[in-house]
């Protein structure tokens, strides 16, 4: 396996690549992570089972629309595919820091400038993607109302009653849900889709850095509302945002209709006590 991936490395790059070092490191809660190393190169290298390549291919697309944004810092995708049985993806190795507030206020602004990247096709993505190892379905709409109830809450509800979730009707959420943002016109903006805590770092160098993308074109407020459900982020990560681009009037009644998202899929991959919070958040709404 190694070897058809450092053959890989070297096709790509058009520099001859040697493993000479591989030690795990995390990959995330479902894939395993390595760093593997020449005498003059560093990668990090994520496996899984061969059937998930096209998770990795669809995470390289979005970093690579990330990346040429030039907005802010993600790893660069270097080559993907399926070796022996299992599929991989090969990015750039970043060192990461501690950071300071003035690196957490630079991560906000940088943030505010990818998302100010637009399109002119509306809601979605060009491809469905993951979220976590849960299908995302970005299929084209333009009313932003209407794909995030169905799209986004609607499937998860239907993935949680078929793992046994016992929730409301889904259609009563969905249309809940859909007269919550009915009144929201947002510019479609580039998100990361799954900006919490543990996808985000300051590098060496004191550079923002963000990676694990969701990728697709949504409500900039999507990303600032995953931020703050589990753990949040530095308050000069807030401060630094707001001052490149103030978020919108009724983003605090928005955040938990957001995040109602990313618990329903913590339920559908983890189970456990995600259930009443979801519960809870639907009762809200």
């Amino acid at each position: 396996m190694w070897t058809e991936i450092s053959q890989a490395i070297s096709q790509t790059t058009g520099t001859e690549f040697a493993i000479a070092t591989s030690n795990s490191v995390s990959g995330g809660c479902i894939n395993q992570g390595y760093k593997i190393s020449s005498q003059d190169a560093e990668y990090f290298v994520k496996l899984n089972d061969a059937a998930k390549v096209e998770m990795f291919a669809a995470e390289a697309l979005g970093l690579k629309q990330m990346y040429a944004t030039q907005t802010i810092t993600v790893p660069k995708p270097i080559c993907w595919g399926v070796a022996a049985n299992s599929s991989y993806i090969v990015l750039q190795w970043l060192d990461l820091g501690g950071g300071n507030k003035q690196s957490w206020a630079e991560m906000g602004r940088q943030l505010a400038a990818m998302h100010r990247v637009g399109t002119s096709k509306d809601f979605g993505w060009e491809r469905n993607n993951t979220i976590g190892s849960t299908p995302q379905i970005n299929t084209w709409m333009d009313n932003w109302a209407d794909f995030f109830a169905e799209q986004r809450i609607g499937y998860q509800l239907k993935l949680a009653k078929r793992r046994g979730g016992s929730f409301p009707d889904t259609n009563k959420v969905v249309n809940a849900v859909r007269a919550k943002l009915a009144q929201r016109k947002p510019q479609p903006s580039l998100v990361h889709g799954d900006l919490w805590s543990g996808n985000a770092a300051i590098d060496k160098n004191d550079a923002p850095l963000i990676f694990d993308p969701a990728t697709y074109y949504g409500d900039r407020e999507t990303d600032l509302a995953m931020t703050e459900l589990f753990g949040g982020f530095p308050t000069a990560f807030y401060n630094g945002y707001n001052e490149a681009w103030q978020l919108d009037e009724g983003y605090r009644q928005r955040k938990s209709v957001y995040n109602l998202y990313h618990v329903l899929n913590h339920f559908n991959l983890f189970g456990g006590g995600y259930a009443n919070q979801a519960q809870r958040i639907i009762q809200q709404i």
